[in-house]
């Protein structure tokens, strides 16, 4: 058993970060969709946190001084991650806008690979 939790270690480590990047997208955004009909409940709750603690973490990356995005690109990215804060913010969020999102980005993580 040791084994196979190496192996598996070793070749999620070998993989490209911006591929598990692009996972972590897709595991919220399936959080999200789950819950897309469900108006309450501690799975939306979930999903929603999830979604929430995702985006507060790419704007952190996005901030720190040795992120090495180009400025353009950050300043978007930042700008995108702040909207999707006030979709969730909002009385009913638009879970359908932010499923997009989350989508467009991870798409866009794997496509500049």
């Amino acid at each position: 058993m040791a084994d196979i939790v190496r192996a598996y270690g070793a070749a999620r480590a070998a993989r490209d970060p911006r591929e598990q990047e692009a996972d972590i997208f897709r595991r919220v955004t399936g959080g999200l969709r789950a819950v897309q009909q469900d108006q309450d409940g501690p799975a939306r709750v979930r999903a929603m946190a999830d979604n929430r603690r995702l985006w507060l973490a790419v704007e952190s990356a996005l901030t720190d001084p040795s992120n090495q995005l180009p400025p353009p690109m950050r300043a978007g990215l930042i700008s995108l991650g702040r909207c999707v804060q006030r979709e969730m913010d909002a009385g009913e969020p638009d879970i359908g806008f932010l499923i997009e999102v989350n989508e467009q980005v991870a798409q866009g993580l794997v496509a500049r690979g």
